[in-house]
C-alpha cells in the first residue's frame, strides 16, 4: 500500500487516473442510491418493509445497554429469555408467514400444484439454512460460557448472523406482502433480550463492554440485509407469493428448532425454558390479533 501511494504522487499521470476513478466511484453510487431510491417509491410496501426489518435489527441494539450497567443474565433468566424469544418467532413464523401463504393458496385456482409448491418451498427455506450452518463456521452465543473454552470472537459473530439473516427476511417479506400482523414489533421485542445476551456473551469474551453493545448493534443491523432480499422477494414473486412467505417461515422454523429450544432447553432449565416459548407465543398471539 505504502509503494502504491509513493507511486501515485511520483506520477502524476497516475494520479489523475485515480481521481477520474474516483469520481466514476461517487457517480455509480450516487446512481445506484437514486434508483433505489426512486424503486422504493414506487413500492411503498416494499419500503415499509425494509424499514420494518431496519427497527427490528435496531432493537437489538437497544437490548444491548443494559450490560453497560449490569453483569450478564444468569442461567436461571437466561433460559426463559431464549425461550421467549424462541416463542415469539414460532408464533410469527404461524401468523405472519404460513397462515398468509394458505390463504393465498386457498383463494386460488390450483390449490393443490401451489399447495405442494408452496409446502416444497418451506422444506427449501429449512435446507437453505441447514446448509448454510453446515458451511460457515461458527460458535454459538449461547455457548461462550458453559462449553468451558473461549471461542473466536468472528465465528460467534458469525453465528448471530446466521441467525438474524432469516428474521430479517422474514419481516421483509410479511411487511411487504402486507401480512405483517404484528410480527415486525413482536421481533422487535425480542431481539431486546437477545442483544443483551449477544453483549453479555462478547463481554465474556474479554470486549469492553461499550464495544460489546455496539457489537450486538452490529449484528442486529444484519437483519436489514435479509430484509432487502425479503422485500424483492416478495415485490417480484407475484402468484409466487405464498412460496416467499413460506420459504421465510421455513428458515424461521429452523433457528427455533436448531437454536433457541435447545439453548433454553438445557438440563435443569426446561421448565423454565418451555414456560419462555409458551408465553413468546401467547404475546406473539396478543400482536397478531392487534395488528
Amino acid at each position: 500500500m505504502t509503494q502504491l501511494v509513493i507511486q501515485h504522487y511520483a506520477r502524476p499521470t497516475a494520479r489523475r487516473h485515480l481521481w477520474i476513478g474516483m469520481a466514476m466511484a461517487v457517480v455509480a453510487v450516487a446512481f445506484g442510491i437514486e434508483q433505489a431510491v426512486h424503486w422504493l417509491a414506487a413500492h411503498p410496501m416494499a419500503a415499509q418493509g425494509l424499514e420494518a426489518s431496519l427497527l427490528a435489527g435496531a432493537a437489538t441494539g437497544l437490548g444491548a445497554i443494559p450490560v453497560l450497567m449490569l453483569r450478564r443474565p444468569s442461567e436461571r433468566l437466561m433460559a426463559p429469555m431464549l425461550g421467549l424469544a424462541g416463542g415469539m418467532m414460532l408464533a410469527a413464523s404461524l401468523f405472519s408467514l404460513l397462515v398468509p401463504a394458505v390463504q393465498t393458496v386457498m383463494a386460488s385456482d390450483a390449490v393443490w400444484s401451489l399447495g405442494i409448491a408452496t409446502a416444497g418451498a418451506l422444506l427449501a427455506g429449512v435446507a437453505a439454512m441447514q446448509m448454510l450452518d453446515r458451511r460457515l463456521p461458527h460458535e454459538h452465543v449461547e455457548e461462550v460460557e458453559s462449553s468451558g473454552m473461549q471461542p473466536n470472537v468472528a465465528l460467534v459473530v458469525a453465528a448471530i448472523a446466521i441467525h438474524n439473516v432469516p428474521e430479517g427476511l422474514a419481516v421483509g417479506v410479511a411487511a411487504a406482502a402486507g401480512a405483517d400482523h404484528g410480527m415486525s414489533l413482536g421481533i422487535a421485542l425480542q431481539n431486546i433480550p437477545e442483544g443483551w445476551i449477544v453483549a453479555s456473551a462478547m463481554v465474556a469474551l474479554g470486549a469492553a463492554p461499550l464495544r460489546a453493545a455496539l457489537i450486538a448493534l452490529g449484528t442486529g443491523l444484519v437483519e436489514p440485509v435479509g430484509g432487502l432480499f425479503g422485500v424483492i422477494a416478495s415485490t417480484l414473486a407475484g402468484a409466487a407469493l405464498p412460496m416467499a412467505l413460506a420459504a421465510a417461515a421455513g428458515a424461521m422454523l429452523w433457528v427455533v428448532s436448531h437454536e433457541m429450544i435447545p439453548a433454553s432447553h438445557q438440563p435443569g432449565r426446561v421448565g423454565a425454558g418451555t414456560a419462555g416459548l409458551a408465553t413468546g407465543f401467547a404475546v406473539m398471539t396478543v400482536l397478531a390479533a392487534a395488528f
